[in-house]
């Protein structure tokens, strides 16, 4: 299991991601985006799982990161094919 998380555009595109995480029994929480990070709504999701649930997450979603201790890396941007 890893930690991952995700930005949005929007804070009801966050909600609809939190919600069908958890729909799916994944541990996962709302909250405000680290200073380290851009987003546009300013709200992500931060959630613990087997891989990164992208095709769980809403289509409004702006980037996923695996969390570090020392930070994040990008595993996906809405700008990548």
């Amino acid at each position: 299991m890893s930690d991952y998380l995700a930005t949005f555009h929007t804070h009801l595109s966050a909600l609809l991601s939190f919600e069908a995480l958890q729909g799916r029994g994944v541990t996962a929480r709302m909250m405000p985006v680290p200073r380290v990070l851009s987003s546009s709504c300013g709200t992500c999701v931060r959630y613990t799982a087997p891989d990164d649930c992208r095709d769980l997450l809403d289509r409004d979603c702006e980037a996923v990161y695996a969390c570090r201790q020392d930070g994040y890396d990008c595993l996906f941007t809405a700008e990548d094919p």
